[in-house]
């Protein structure tokens, strides 16, 4: 008895029945398209966002340790102010109070400025070529104390007002004060500017990813009729915007460090001139150091995450408006 023997007959061909088929529903390929017009213009303005977040944070980097530099400078280092009286001789103030400085066993060194030094200090105020043989200049006494210890400044008081009725101590503590306010106030504002940044950053990502699931409609419909779940289609989703926001943050990070590191050697050339000074006065070095330029990466890292965290609850939401 022979058997029959069954044949099967081959699956239609549905690509060459109703041509071929959309790039989103070939085999192997993503959800999202890996390139297109909107990724890449999304790239770009998640590295221009990058950028700014991140040179922001070094800007706060830099402000914070160029204050740390000045504070330490400042709280070391006493000024004696011996000014000039008719009825005193101001070398023997000026000797008295660099005996009594001296004696102290918290100062380290004592060095006086001469007459003609202290008129230099008042040039950049008064201008050069102007006679001040009339202006009572006072002589300047600096004392710079030990760093391992903390200064109490009570005793020097007492001796200079009993010893040198016309010497006055600044301790300088007024202007640590001022100046830990306005660099706290500054590294304030570029951590705001930061934030504003990486919030602006998230607006935009959200809104791509809308477009980009309203743009796929009749392809989630058909990935839910299959079995598709939620979770399934926003991790989709979530991988190609990861990929998109670490594309865009790696070169926001390069180009701010890139810039960052430029500044530098501008600043390092200009040292000698004048307004190189000026600028290492302010801003030290003008590096950043490997702290600040961690902050470069972290705010990197920070913007791609949001990246993607962003576009995963956004696609849920609209699937949740779907359903």
């Amino acid at each position: 008895m022979m058997r029959r023997t069954e044949r099967t007959n081959p699956a239609p061909d549905v690509e060459s029945d109703l041509g071929p088929l959309p790039e989103t529903l070939r085999r192997n390929q993503p959800l999202v398209p890996a390139d297109s017009v909107a990724g890449r213009a999304l790239v770009t303005v998640i590295a221009i966002l990058t950028f700014l977040a991140a040179l922001a944070a070094g800007a706060a980097e830099l402000v914070a340790s160029a204050s740390a530099e000045w504070r330490s400078s400042i709280s070391r280092e006493i000024t004696i102010q011996v000014k000039p009286n008719a009825q005193r001789d101001i070398e023997a103030d000026v000797a008295a109070a660099v005996a009594v400085a001296g004696a102290d066993p918290q100062v380290d060194s004592v060095s006086v400025y001469s007459k003609e030094e202290a008129e230099r200090l008042l040039a950049p105020w008064l201008g050069t070529g102007l006679e001040l043989v009339e202006l009572p200049v006072p002589r300047l006494v600096v004392v710079r104390l030990k760093s391992d210890t903390t200064p109490d400044l009570t005793a020097m008081k007492q001796q200079l007002a009993e010893q040198v009725p016309t010497a006055s101590l600044d301790d300088h503590r007024t202007w640590i004060a001022r100046l830990s306010t306005m660099a706290s106030t500054l590294v304030i504002i570029a951590l705001a500017i930061v934030g504003l940044v990486l919030t602006a950053a998230a607006l935009a990502i959200a809104f791509a990813t809308r477009a980009a699931v309203a743009s796929s409609r009749e392809i989630l419909e058909v990935l839910h009729f299959v079995g598709a779940d939620d979770r399934f289609i926003a991790r989709e989703f979530q991988v190609r915007f990861l990929g998109l926001g670490l594309k865009g943050g790696a070169i926001g990070c390069l180009a701010a460090i890139l810039l960052i590191a430029c500044l530098g050697f501008l600043a390092g050339y200009w040292r000698a001139s004048p307004g190189g000074d000026q600028i290492e006065a302010l801003f030290g070095a003008f590096d950043i150091g490997w702290r600040g330029y961690g902050a470069v990466v972290v705010v990197a890292a920070i913007v791609a995450t949001t990246t993607a965290l962003v576009s995963r609850f956004t696609v849920h939401r609209h699937l949740r408006g779907l359903g």
